[in-house]
């Protein structure tokens, strides 16, 4: 006869059965995965490959075959022609982003923290910002560059500082918004106790309320920077031709009488390649920063 301690039930090893499931769920997540990555990339190979062939190569009825000969000439070419693009659209992007999250950031923690009465009334009217259209208001937002540049005596129409006021001011919203929605996951006791130390305000947000905010900033900065980068209805409305941005550059690259395919992808992989860094550099804040909130606010 077997005994059995009392009170203690005997250990019986797992199914062997559910552990073949687990494994089978896994292999074909896998496998999905791979297939989306394979489908993904394959447009980012037609680029990389059309980009090093010569002209004579590059060919839609030859998009998938490798290059014959290998050349860099496209890539010459394109950085030739796109250099004073992809300067313009840094000096866009750059400050654009920078002043979009500090005033975010501003508006942001009053609306959080600092309440006063008609907070929500502003916010709301904040977030309707941004579901106006660019199409609805080019003609008059052109005609508010050309007065308010002559008001103060510089050149606002035309060229890059415009330019970066008109992304500044559309950004506003969602600046707003998601800083907003960041602030409200600091407790309020925190905010309270610097109020009892005697701190005002900026004192708060420069104390306690920056050194947190890392992520929202992060969210604000690729945002922002990526829209203004990719941007291509401000940049041909509100610039001229010494101030057009990456994207106008490679539509004229694009739109030439012969389509030079091969520099038309080694032009489309140069202008992506800035905001892929900002994102590789910024992305593991991302998605915490964008998520911030997500409940509470």
């Amino acid at each position: 006869m077997t005994a059995h301690v009392a009170g203690k039930a005997p250990r019986t090893a797992p199914a062997a059965p559910a552990r073949e499931k687990g494994r089978a769920g896994t292999w074909v997540r896998l496998v999905l995965l791979l297939l989306f990555v394979l489908v993904f990339l394959i447009p980012v190979y037609v680029l990389l490959v059309t980009s090093f062939k010569p002209l004579s190569e590059a060919d839609p009825a030859q998009a998938w075959n490798l290059p014959k000969v290998w050349t860099t000439e496209a890539w010459s070419v394109a950085w030739e022609k796109l250099e004073p693009g992809i300067v313009n659209s840094f000096l866009l992007a750059i400050p654009g982003s920078l002043i979009s999250a500090a005033l975010g950031s501003l508006n942001g923690y009053v609306l959080s923290k600092w309440r006063f009465p008609g907070a929500d009334v502003l916010f709301t009217l904040f977030l309707f910002g941004m579901f106006i259209p660019y199409q609805g208001v080019m003609i008059p937002l052109v005609q508010l560059m050309v007065d308010l540049g002559d008001a103060l005596g510089v050149q606002l129409y035309g060229g890059i500082p415009g330019l970066v006021l008109a992304h500044v001011v559309y950004g506003i919203p969602i600046c707003t918004l998601i800083f907003r929605n960041y602030y409200v996951t600091i407790p309020d006791e925190l905010i309270e106790a610097s109020r009892v130390d005697g701190a005002g305000m900026l004192r708060t947000l420069w104390s306690i309320v920056l050194p947190v905010s890392g992520p929202a900033f992060a969210v604000v900065i690729i945002w922002q920077f990526t829209s203004m980068w990719n941007d291509f209805l401000f940049a041909v409305f509100l610039t001229g031709p010494t101030s057009w941005p990456t994207t106008v550059m490679l539509n004229n690259i694009a739109g030439a009488v012969t389509t030079p395919y091969s520099q038309q992808m080694a032009a489309a992989i140069l202008a992506s390649i800035p905001t892929m860094v900002v994102y590789v550099l910024l992305g593991r804040f991302f998605m915490r920063g964008l998520m911030a909130g997500a409940l509470k606010g």
